[in-house]
C-alpha cells in the first residue's frame, strides 16, 4: 500500500514537471536569436578590448545599438 502510494505520487509529481508541450521559438527562430546574440557578445568583446588596450577614447558609452 505504501509502495502503491509512492508510485502515485511519482507518477502525479512527473505528469506537472514535464513543461510546455511546445517550444516558445521555431528552430530556425532560435538559430537566429542565437546568432544575434552571439554577435552582440562579440562586437561588445570588441569594444572592451579597445578600451583595455587604449586603443579606443575613454567612454563608457557603447557605439554598438541596445535593444
Amino acid at each position: 500500500m505504501k509502495s502503491l502510494a509512492m508510485l502515485t505520487l511519482l507518477a502525479g509529481v512527473l505528469t506537472l514537471a514535464t513543461g510546455c508541450e511546445s517550444p516558445g521559438y521555431t528552430a530556425s527562430e532560435d538559430a537566429r536569436n542565437i546568432g544575434r546574440n552571439m554577435s552582440y557578445d562579440l562586437r561588445q568583446t570588441t569594444d572592451d578590448f579597445n578600451d583595455l588596450l587604449l586603443l579606443d577614447k575613454p567612454s563608457r558609452l557603447t557605439r554598438w545599438g541596445v535593444q
